[in-house]
């Protein structure tokens, strides 16, 4: 079942708009009911403002309706096992619980499995401040 999730995250990699960095990245998530929803990193001229490809994923997760996250794929061109940024890793914590998979590619396939909570174990719980 994670094989068509790196596929998702692989093939928004390729759609990355990285003429500053040059380095593509790609993230591709999917909530309990089976519902996909990729991202590519943009970037624009005033570098290092832009977003990332999580970040994206999450933009379009979103508006396709939000539900509970179950994995999360990422993949980068130039850097095998990549994995999210602290700024994403908070993003994602957001809407994926603590056992939330997280699969780190490289350009073959899945790497290794982590979870949201092996990668944010103290993240901020939105809980608190209601």
């Amino acid at each position: 079942m994670s094989r068509d999730l790196y596929e998702a995250a692989r093939a928004a990699m390729a759609r990355a708009y990285a003429p500053y960095s040059k380095f593509p990245v790609g993230a591709a998530i999917r909530t309990e009911d089976g519902k996909i929803f990729a991202g590519c990193n943009i970037e624009v001229a005033s570098y290092p403002e832009g977003w990332c490809a999580e970040t994206t994923a999450l933009g379009h997760y979103i508006m396709g309706g939000g539900g509970k996250i179950a994995e999360i794929a990422v993949i980068a061109e130039r850097m095998p096992r990549i994995t999210p940024c602290g700024g994403c890793r908070q993003r994602l914590a957001e809407f994926a619980g603590p056992a939330a998979r997280l699969y780190l590619c490289d350009d073959t396939g899945i790497v290794e499995t982590v979870t949201m909570g092996d990668m944010l174990p103290y993240g901020f719980q939105g809980e608190i401040l209601k």
